[in-house]
């Protein structure tokens, strides 16, 4: 990220948001083969330029490999360069932005790790991460974390575009039917999911090693607590996420959801894989 921005937080939110000058640029890596290539620096990911350019850090980013880890360790740098007391914040290096996440867990997970062997277990979990991210990569989701049973995927206007809502309720619907709702066997993985839309802060927390691209706020909260309360083969979207994707409820069941900590419930719509 270059300069021209009045602070770092206003270059960080474009650059989420998908407006900055950056986008408009053409990368003189698109002239090396091969595609695949990093969608934001055109870096190629396929020989022979991959054996140019790998050894110099452009190679798939593990939380989207349509993205480079050079790009990724570009924005954490850029970020470093800006004064550290133009924002007071220190080591914090992002900003607030709209975008709409997706939480997805094993459902019963723990009556399965006692009720199964361990190596069975640790097989249909790793079968679940590899599923889960090839679902969401390919709706261009950036994976903030797997935590246990759970995967929580981030759509983000850079990679979506004003879409994110949609991509993320039709992403979540991809993910039941890959893991089996809605199928005449059965699910092999019993999945619960949520999506939610809303600003929270999107960027790097942490110094060094432990620095981390995440997002938090109260937002990310909700997504969270929603997903809890979906049931096997569910997937609930708040009605913000609704809006936001358009979608016609007419046909679709809606609920209250109680939520920790909240006065109010939060109105959710009913989603299933479509053979349901």
């Amino acid at each position: 990220m270059g300069s021209g921005y009045e602070s770092p937080e206003q270059e960080w939110h474009d650059f989420l948001a998908g407006t900055h000058p950056h986008f408009q640029r053409r990368s003189p890596l698109r002239l090396i083969p091969s595609s695949p290539r990093c969608r934001l620096c055109s870096a190629p990911f396929g020989s022979p330029g991959h054996l140019l350019l790998g050894r110099y850090g452009f190679t798939p980013w593990e939380k989207n490999p349509n993205l480079c880890k050079r790009c990724f360790r570009g924005f954490e740098t850029a970020a470093k360069a800006c004064p550290r007391g133009a924002s007071g914040d220190g080591d914090i290096r992002g900003a607030e932005v709209e975008i709409s996440m997706l939480f997805a867990d094993v459902r019963g997970s723990s009556r399965l790790a006692l009720e199964m062997p361990v190596w069975e277990f640790t097989r249909l979990m790793n079968r679940f991460y590899e599923t889960s991210s090839e679902v969401l990569f390919g709706g261009d989701a950036i994976i903030e974390k797997f935590v246990g049973d759970e995967v929580v995927g981030l759509f983000i206007p850079f990679m979506t575009g004003p879409g994110h809502a949609r991509r993320a309720v039709e992403t979540a619907e991809r993910l039941l039917r890959a893991t089996g709702h809605g199928s005449e066997d059965g699910p092999w993985v019993p999945l619960g999911a949520g999506v939610h839309s809303g600003r929270v802060f999107v960027g790097i927390v942490g110094t060094g090693g432990s620095a981390e691209f995440t997002m938090l706020g109260d937002a990310a909260n909700v997504a969270a607590h929603v997903a809890s309360r979906a049931a096997v083969g569910e997937c609930l979207v708040t009605d913000e996420a609704a809006a936001a994707a358009e979608l016609d409820l007419s046909e679709l069941e809606r609920r209250r959801v109680p939520l920790k900590g909240r006065e109010a419930d939060v109105v959710v719509v009913t989603l299933r894989s479509p053979s349901m």
